[in-house]
């Protein structure tokens, strides 16, 4: 009711109301003795002495008011102006302890905090400084990376302006004023096969990016294009934006079109001119040859050209939606699940045609269907009306695709596809290569500047944990017993500058080339013929040497997995003689001996969550040890511990540990 007072009124008030109350009391208790005592004579002397008691608690209320208010009260306000100007003044000098030497402990507390805090500021500012200079030197390397990239690149915002691009970029458009930051890309390219991409890539949600062929709105260059699209967490925008690199390859796929066009003539002309050859040894040896050419360039006819690897759906939703535009209806049921190597945009524009010319000719009503035929894929559009007869068709795919864009019709997309179509009844079919691999994942760039500044002393104990470089491994085996069983399973990763590598793992099954008891199948549920292909335990052994060298090993319980590593060194013909860390030491020196080390023991105490259908697989408890190691990192630099040789010294210590472990 009264937080609106200053804290001085508000300590006046309260003395005040003290001092008419216990006047008041004074007054009242007096009246009441009078009373009592019923003596009419003795009123003179009741009220002087009143009087006299109530100036007299006036007064004194009065005097320890104003003492209280000289050495608290005002005290605490400038206490309290002095801390707000060091939380919110950036004022540094110390706070005057004098100023506040009645207030006990309250003063000399006040000062540690403030000047707790102009320390906490200097470092944060000092560390801010580090923090931007060493941003800003990476931002440069990454600037000098990105000019020496040999492809032209260019990053995009969601509505396609431009807001990064590299001198290769600023080469591939020299003389072009469409090119510079915040301008839209549509003044530099062709953006139905690009806004195209982005919608099918955006509608996916995929870090997977997709390669496609788009053309230059001055000059129709043809650029072979990378485009891949950033989902970044907490981004301000609901639709991500992407990075493009271009290839010029107009002159490339000219040549190469040229030549295509050569041999499809001199194939003709051979073919034309063979029944009309007489019979002999070198007409058979000419049409054999003739036949072997043909097969094997059948194979190789797309090869060549710059197409992406694109689901089935992707063509029939780019489709759909282009003839839903022109109010047109394309029915389709499910579809099987098919992968095309295929330039999306082009195909989708040849389809786009055929189904608008067919409807010119008196369809009304389109159908898409599609089925696996060998190593192709045939797609069938049918119509309500007669297919278009042989040189209908031909007419339809010798005119542009899109106006004003000549060489770009449905004729070369079908030569760029090696494609085959016909016109059968009320049916229209293509046939189109499947694409004989996955689709492409998403390039990887892994990076840590940091390495730059890390230099390793010759003697390696006199390392710094952080600036090492780590292997974490962990194995499944038949059994318990090293000298009898073996590995069927081992996984690794890589820990550098103190930060797990995700992208640089080792995984594999082993065969071990006996049986895989019930027992232990069921801890880690490796079956036999789970690894009845796997590679072999010296080459699965060779790989993880390979991928572990130059590193400190580290694993759970490390004896045990080492054992069964040092048993093959002879055969495999190299050592694992690198330091070795074990987390269950670690985890002993911070924690104790009488503390549980078990590796589900540790990650609850650390808040690390192994997935139960990860643990007891090789990949899941060395992800688990990894992310162990690291947060015990810090820690083991907090208890004094900062290199290799003092943490080997201090495993020393708890060597029982291990042996009574295993």
């Amino acid at each position: 009711m009264l937080t609106h007072l200053s804290l001085r009124l508000r300590i006046f008030l309260f003395f005040a109301l003290l001092a008419l109350g216990g006047a008041a009391l004074l007054t009242a208790g007096l009246v009441i003795g009078y009373i009592r005592l019923g003596e009419d004579h003795a009123l003179s002397a009741f009220i002087t002495a009143g009087a006299v008691g109530v100036f007299a608690i006036i007064g004194l209320s009065a005097w320890v008011w104003t003492k209280f208010d000289e050495y608290v009260a005002r005290p605490l306000e400038a206490l309290a102006a002095d801390m707000r100007a060091r939380a919110h003044a950036d004022v540094d000098e110390a706070i005057n302890p004098a100023h506040a030497r009645y207030l006990g402990d309250l003063a000399p507390a006040a000062a540690a905090v403030a000047a707790h805090l102009t320390e906490t500021r200097n470092a944060m500012a000092l560390a801010v400084g580090r923090e931007t200079a060493r941003l800003g030197l990476e931002k440069q390397r990454l600037e000098t990376l990105l000019a020496e990239i040999p492809d032209g690149v260019i990053f995009c915002t969601p509505d396609h302006k431009i807001a990064l691009y590299n001198g290769q970029m600023r080469d591939l458009f020299a003389g072009d004023e469409g090119l510079g930051l915040n301008r839209p890309l549509g003044q530099l390219l062709r953006m139905a096969p690009l806004r195209e991409a982005y919608a099918r890539l955006a509608q996916a949600k995929t870090d997977q990016g997709t390669d496609l062929l788009v053309t230059t709105r001055a000059g129709g260059r043809l650029f072979e294009a990378r485009m891949r699209l950033f989902w970044l967490e907490g981004q301000e925008t609901h639709q991500p934006a992407y990075l493009l690199c271009l290839q010029d390859r107009s002159a490339d796929l000219a040549l190469h079109g040229t030549r295509e066009a050569l041999f499809a003539e001199l194939i003709e002309t051979l073919e034309a001119a063979l029944p009309d050859l007489q019979p002999s040894p070198t007409r058979d040896v000419l049409a054999a040859k003739l036949d072997k050419v043909k097969t094997q360039k059948a194979q190789t006819d797309t090869k060549w050209w710059p197409l992406e690897t694109l689901e089935l759906v992707d063509i029939t939703t780019a489709l759909s939606t282009r003839l839903a535009a022109k109010d047109i209806t394309l029915a389709y049921g499910d579809l099987p699940h098919l992968r095309l190597r295929a330039d999306g945009f082009a195909l989708s524009r040849l389809l786009e045609r055929l189904c608008l010319s067919w409807i010119g000719s008196g369809a009304s009503h389109l159908s898409f269907t599609a089925k696996p035929d060998a190593d192709r894929a045939q797609i069938t559009l049918r119509a309500d009306a007669d297919a278009p007869n042989p040189t209908r068709l031909t007419q339809w795919l010798e005119a542009p695709l899109i106006t004003g864009v000549s060489g770009f019709s449905g004729g070369d997309v079908l030569r760029s596809h090696g494609a085959e179509i016909r016109g059968n009844g009320q049916e229209i079919t293509l046939m189109l290569s499947c694409a004989d691999a996955p689709l492409t994942a998403a390039r990887l760039i892994q990076y840590d500047f940091d390495l730059l500044q890390n230099t390793i002393p010759a003697e390696l104990s006199e390392a710094p944990l952080k600036n090492l470089s780590f292997v974490v491994f962990d194995t499944e085996t038949t059994g318990l017993n090293p000298q009898v069983d073996e590995i069927c399973q081992i996984a690794a990763l890589r820990i550098v500058n103190g930060k797990i590598v995700d992208s640089e793992r080792f995984d594999t099954l082993v065969n071990p080339a006996r049986h895989i008891p019930a027992a232990s199948t069921a801890v880690h549920h490796i079956t036999n013929d789970m690894v009845q292909d796997a590679p072999s335990v010296l080459e699965a052994l060779t790989r993880f040497h390979r991928f572990a060298d130059g590193a400190v090993l580290i694993a759970h319980n490390a004896p045990f997995d080492m054992a069964f590593l040092q048993r093959r060194e002879g055969a495999i013909g190299a050592r694992f003689d690198q330091p070795i860390l074990d987390t269950v030491l670690c985890s002993a020196i911070l924690f104790g001996q009488s503390a549980e080390h078990t590796l589900d023991a540790l990650c609850a105490r650390l808040s690390i969550t192994i997935p139960e259908t990860a643990r007891h697989t090789a990949l899941g408890d060395t992800f688990g040890t990894a992310q162990a190691f690291v947060k015990m990192l810090p820690m083991l630099e907090a208890a004094d511990i900062h290199n290799l040789g003092q943490l080997i010294a201090a495993f020393d210590r708890h060597a029982r540990l291990l042996r009574h472990l295993n």
